[in-house]
């Protein structure tokens, strides 16, 4: 053999030993190594069933649990095991059609591809799931899936304990893909805020499955499988019985109602109008119910406690004379002599009295509510001296208004609070091309102009004073279950802030009388009870909407704050009510029934009818019919245009609607020229209340 065809055999030997030795690894691989088809052939054979954790149970103050869990089942479909599937009879089933059904697969193949279950249909009815578990072995590649729903056993606090919604692409991605298609998250409130304590950790049960798809037992005994850890439960400070009777006082109305223990910072009660049933967004009926929500413009879903903003009105007084009395610009004896009016500007501001002595010294005029004495201290206040120039006043004015957490976010333990606003110098430098004083803002000192607070900051600020300049965080939640050291997210809330116990008691005590002579002889005594020192304050703001590109003029908005007992302060309330007037009309009412059952745990006789007449009392203002018509009829016109149906427009051109008519304003009146409403709040000789006049122009 010559050496070229030696050299060329060594060659073709050493290829087929390469190939053999190739062959060789990988079967090795495959056999000791790879899980590959050892995988594929579990899937096969063995079906992983999810096991969903009970969330964590929420408790109010007395231990009632008023957010539950019971169990509801959802339909899984595994699409690359689609086999032989009887459709027709599956769709009847679930009371849907072919096309509805082969939309559902392929929108679970995009989602979560062929291999991977995906939820077909959730939360079935009982009806249903009992007559899909009788003949779920006829549809192979479809699973019935136990599913932990929550229940509100006293159908009240929506707004604070939210409502929970399966993960969406963008939740899944936020967390690195913790968590997957089928998943329910907090999708609000409580819910949300929570959702690492509430959660629990997903188990998984391993079953094998015979030649028909169908589950006929354990795979290894349950040696591979993996229990659910439920949530862990929150204990709140939360008072259902009070909630519940919150939320009933502010039915027909729109605004918001909070109460806090200013002790704790524990928050008793929130309401929000107008309201719904939390149980309207759990069960098979959720979406639905949320879309009819979420139509409706009155805005149910928005919780006006926290994200309502409103001037405070006269409200606001007694915070204004802490800041005056701790800048030393005025004393408790200080007082001014008041005609009606106050004249220290260009634009006079006039006030309901003219009675000699009403603003003698600061506890008569918070009793008087005297617009001409709070104007004048709020010029005080940021024009001193020792400031150099009115910009810097209105800095260190506007720091205090911080510190008592208007203008800024409180921090309460729900998502999507707003601030409110106390504008910064540099705001009104922009809006006067920075030539201003304090004659520019002036009704800042009866808590109007730019001010906006929600009722949360007017209910912490009232906290604020009822401890004399320190408060904690307001929160509803005191404690979870099986808290450790490692747990960090309650600590924020139990941490005392002092930011103004620097202002003196004897400031604290003069604005208190002056808030407990509000209720004893001024325009709260339907706030007195029984052996209870309450000190209040009332407060009307003007309020105004852009109704037809018009900005129109409603009734006024009703704010009334409180605490009580005086000595030993055990609930802050702040009530904001639209379009209902005086804040002693509906807001002070409202606050005093709920400081009664709080603090009496009960109600006297009497004051069961005066529950039943605010809960009776409809002020929806008149706006909400209009637009609701221009809203569904804008949508019934483009589902006309996408579609030529015409069926859903035709109700809106037959219907010969009536709609009540608002008082336009022409021309919105510029900054430079505001009309503001002064509402003091005033005690009047009786010959003198019915020819007072209401509105009062600063020209």
């Amino acid at each position: 053999m010559s050496v070229f065809n030696q050299s060329r055999s060594t060659v073709i030997r050493l290829i087929f030993a390469g190939i053999f030795i190739v062959i060789l690894v990988q079967l090795v691989n495959l056999q000791l190594f790879s899980g590959k088809y050892k995988t594929l052939a579990l899937n096969n054979a063995v079906y992983p069933k999810v096991k969903y954790p009970d969330r964590g149970i929420i408790y109010d103050r007395k231990g009632k649990a008023i957010l539950n869990n019971t169990i509801m089942y959802d339909l899984e479909v595994t699409p690359t095991q689609i086999k032989g599937v009887d459709t027709n009879y599956l769709c009847q089933l679930l009371g849907i059609d072919t096309a509805e059904f082969r939309k559902r697969i392929i929108t679970s193949i995009i989602k979560n591809g062929r291999y991977r279950p995906s939820i077909f249909e959730d939360l079935l009815p009982p009806v249903v799931h009992a007559r899909l578990e009788e003949n779920i072995y006829k549809f192979p590649g479809f699973s019935l899936v136990e599913r932990p729903v929550r229940t509100y056993p006293f159908r009240a606090a929506a707004h604070i304990l939210g409502y929970i919604g399966e993960a969406d692409s963008n939740i899944i991605k936020r967390s690195d893909n913790f968590y997957r298609l089928g998943d329910f998250v907090g999708r609000s409130g409580l819910e949300q805020y929570y959702e690492n304590v509430l959660m629990g950790k997903r188990g998984v049960e391993y079953m094998i499955k015979d030649n028909k798809n169908r589950l006929v037992g354990k795979y290894e005994n349950g040696a591979f499988d993996t229990a659910a850890v439920a949530g862990r439960n929150l204990r709140t400070y939360l008072d259902i019985e009070v909630q519940q009777l919150a939320e009933k006082l502010m039915k027909g109305k729109v605004g918001g109602l909070v109460a806090i223990e200013p002790k704790t910072g524990g928050i008793i009660a929130m309401a929000s109008g107008p309201n719904y049933d939390p149980n309207m967004l759990t069960g098979p009926d959720k979406q639905k119910n949320f879309n009819k929500l979420f139509l409706d413009v009155s805005s149910p879903l928005l919780n006006r406690a926290i994200k309502g903003q409103y001037p405070p009105g006269s409200t606001f007084k007694p915070l204004g004379a802490l800041v005056a009395l701790d800048e030393g610009v005025i004393s408790p004896s200080f007082g001014i002599g008041c005609n009606g009016a106050y004249y220290g500007c260009a634009r006079p501001v006039k006030c309901l009295h003219s009675n000699p002595g009403h603003a003698a010294n600061l506890r008569l005029a918070i009793a008087n509510s005297c617009n001409s004495y709070f104007t004048h201290i709020y010029r005080l206040a940021v024009d001193a001296n020792k400031f150099g120039n009115v910009k810097n006043g209105y800095q260190e004015w506007k720091y205090y208004m911080n510190a008592f957490d208007l203008g800024v976010r409180v921090g309460v333990d729900l998502p999507s609070e707003d601030k409110g606003n106390i504008p910064d110098s540099s705001v009104y430098n922009k809006v006067y091309r920075n030539s201003w004083n304090s004659c520019t803002n002036l009704t800042l000192g009866i808590g109007q102009d730019m001010m906006l607070a929600t009722p949360l900051q007017l209910a912490n600020s009232m906290c604020i004073i009822a401890n004399k300049g320190y408060y904690y965080t307001p929160h509803f939640v005191d404690k979870f279950d099986l808290e450790t050291a490692e747990d960090t997210l309650m600590n924020k809330f139990r941490q005392k802030h002092e930011p103004l116990t620097k202002i003196s008691d004897e400031a604290f005590e003069a604005v208190m009388s002056g808030m407990q002579d509000v209720v004893e002889i001024g325009t709260a005594k339907m706030a007195q009870l029984p052996g209870i020192n309450v000190c209040a304050k009332t407060g009307t703001a003007e309020n105004y909407r852009v109704i037809d590109g018009k900005r129109t003029k409603l009734k006024d908005n009703s704010v009334f704050v409180c605490f009580a007992p005086r000595e030993d302060p055990k609930i802050a309330i702040a009530v904001v009510v639209e379009n209902a007037g005086y804040g002693g009309t509906w807001a002070g009412p409202i606050a005093a029934l709920m400081m009664e059952k709080y603090l009496n745990d009960t109600l006297r006789p009497e004051r069961i009818k005066e529950v039943e007449r605010i809960a009776a009392a409809d002020l929806m203002p008149g706006w909400v019919i209009r637009e609701q018509y221009k809203q569904d009829s804008i949508r019934a016109f483009k589902w006309f245009k996408m579609t030529n149906d015409t069926s859903v427009i035709r109700r809106f051109l037959e219907r010969g609607a009536t709609f009540p008519k608002e008082q336009p304003e022409e021309t919105p009146p510029a900054p430079e020229r505001r009309t503001v409403k002064m509402m003091n709040e005033a005690i009047l000789p009786a010959e003198k209340k019915n020819k007072t006049q209401r509105t009062h122009p600063i020209s």
